[in-house]
């Protein structure tokens, strides 16, 4: 792995040691309160995965910090992102575990689930945690306890062929906002170009995810949920859910969608005229485009709601020396300069609603990355996947029931049924 070391700390700074904070049942700083954090020092370790711009910006962000902050020393790991949940794991087990990690969101509650991580909401300040979008914070939470932070963040919408859709005769400035017009379109798009109008992720693949994640997009646009409230039960397999899948198959059924035996990736090619995309794709894609696109938020239905799904990274605190500087570097790295600073190099997408709201953003916004805009719209409508660490399992067990609808191997019914029965018997089984 590659270690990025930062050891600006002044030897008088040195001298100071460690300032923790102890918490019931460990021996280290726990966040005890958010003064305290404000002004914790020590010597924090940071395991991340991000890599490229990504993890440049993060090694200015922390060099900032630490020339504001002397007392402070920070040590930035980088672990590939396929062998980080593993590693933190072990590491729990043998009392090795970094002072912080940043994962992706998913993972939080496995991360949580190690009984190591301390509540952050007794150091952050409440002005930063009030600041940030709801649906973020809510999936951090349990119960009183606040255990994971959002420090980026990412979302799905629309993103479309310009050249296709003139070709069909479309108007290339006016994505589809509703599921009618992008069947619609769709439908014109087939007939004048014989390319698929629309690509979705459809395979189950090895882990699920890909399918769920897209495939919760419509189901909370028509109304339903994926699991009950206290995540212990499928809650998917109603008539809201029935009704986003039939969608999915239909698009299949009349050509619109790619054949769940097609690959992934038509429409990165130019061969579909548009698909649920990543918020990310803006960025990938500014310098060297592979075609004229655009972008709009993900379609709903003309009966149901706008909705998307979140993405991005979370950070969680463990017990031990220096979990106060630890959230010290929270407060910092989530107030709104920051923020800004860090979505402005990195193109993710604000964790702050004031932030993804501001003018300075908006402004930059619409003169670097107007594509992004949708994206950060669509925020106020996003949703997270259920906080669960038995959620990957749950996530699997659906895609690949739900698959076989979409291939025609079962019907919609039946496909849910099946599938409803698979997450309830992985979530009752535990990990």
């Amino acid at each position: 792995m590659n270690r990025r070391t930062f050891l600006f700390a002044s030897a008088v700074a040195a001298t100071l040691g460690t300032v923790a904070a102890c918490a019931p049942g460990s021996s280290g700083g726990s966040g005890s309160s958010a003064d305290g954090a404000s002004q914790a020092s020590g010597e924090v370790t940071i395991w991340h995965y991000w890599d490229g711009t990504n993890a440049d910006a993060f090694d200015a962000a922390v060099q900032r910090y630490q020339d504001e902050h002397p007392g402070t020393k920070m040590t930035v790991v980088n672990v590939p992102n396929s062998d980080m949940l593993t590693k933190i794991q072990t590491a729990a087990q043998t009392d090795t575990l970094p002072t912080m990690v940043i994962g992706d969101l998913v993972w939080a509650p496995q991360i949580s689930a190690t009984g190591k991580t301390v509540d952050l909401s007794t150091g952050l300040s409440q002005d930063v945690v009030d600041a940030i979008y709801p649906s973020l914070v809510a999936y951090g939470s349990d119960g009183d306890a606040l255990r994971s932070v959002p420090v980026s963040a990412n979302n799905l919408g629309l993103l479309y062929n310009k050249d296709l859709y003139a070709e069909a005769g479309l108007d290339p400035a006016t994505p589809p906002e509703t599921w009618e017009e992008l069947r619609e379109n769709g439908k014109t798009i087939l007939e004048k170009t014989g390319k698929p109008p629309y690509e979705l992720y459809t395979q189950a693949g090895d882990n699920g995810e890909g399918l769920t994640w897209n495939f919760q997009v419509n189901l909370w646009q028509a109304g339903g949920q994926f699991l009950n409230e206290d995540n212990t039960a499928a809650a998917f397999n109603t008539e809201e859910g029935k009704k986003a899948l039939q969608f999915w198959v239909d698009l299949i059924d009349e050509g619109l969608v790619p054949s769940p035996s097609t690959s992934w990736g038509e429409f990165e090619k130019g061969s579909a005229a548009a698909a649920q995309e990543g918020s990310w794709m803006v960025g990938i894609w500014q310098e060297d485009p592979p075609f004229d696109f655009g972008s709009g938020q993900a379609p709903y239905p003309e009966d149901g709601k706008a909705a998307t799904n979140l993405g991005g990274e979370q950070a969680l605190v463990f017990e031990g020396d220096g979990a106060d500087a630890a959230i010290a570097f929270l407060n910092w790295f989530l107030e709104t300069d920051q923020v800004l600073e860090w979505c402005k190099t990195t193109g993710m997408l604000p964790v702050r609603q004031d932030v993804g709201t501001s003018d300075e953003y908006t402004s930059w916004v619409a003169e670097t990355q107007p594509l992004l805009q949708p994206y950060v719209d669509a925020m106020e409508t996003a949703n997270t996947r259920p906080a669960t660490p038995l959620y990957p399992k749950a996530s699997y067990a659906f895609a690949v029931e739900v698959e076989k609808a979409l291939n025609g191997t079962l019907s919609v019914d039946e496909a849910l049924q099946s599938a409803e029965d698979a997450v309830n018997k992985a979530l009752s089984e535990g990990n």
